[in-house]
């Protein structure tokens, strides 16, 4: 899939804004997950490969192949409570060979931090 968020930037607030949120879920930690890029209305998350993320045949778990998974996570429509999003899951073997694992949209709502209620 084309990137056409490629070349656009945004801002240092909404990077660490992101990136923020990203560092507090610990299933992140966990998987050893961390964002690669940020555009606007678009993220892109990497796993690396390892043992502790594969199953029993060396793969990863949903039978993907490559050194990592990427995910990438576009907006297709923001609003202020609800916002509707795209997922994609690709194996990424080396420099860029991709193979599509899983593809999906949600419907995600906005929920205030417990200390922020």
């Amino acid at each position: 899939m084309a990137d056409r968020t490629q070349s656009e930037q945004v801002s240092p607030e909404v990077r660490r804004r992101v990136q923020d949120s990203f560092d507090r879920q610990g299933l992140r930690a966990y998987l050893g997950a961390r964002i690669s890029r940020i555009a606007p209305g678009r993220v892109h998350i990497e796993l690396p490969g390892r043992s502790q993320v594969s199953q029993q045949h060396g793969y990863f778990h949903a039978g993907a192949t490559g050194d990592r998974i990427e995910a990438v996570g576009t907006v297709l429509k923001s609003g202020r409570t609800l916002t509707v999003c795209q997922l994609e899951v690709s194996g990424v073997q080396g420099a860029g060979e991709r193979k599509p694992v899983a593809s999906g949209q949600q419907t995600l709502i906005r929920m205030d931090r417990a200390e922020e209620r």
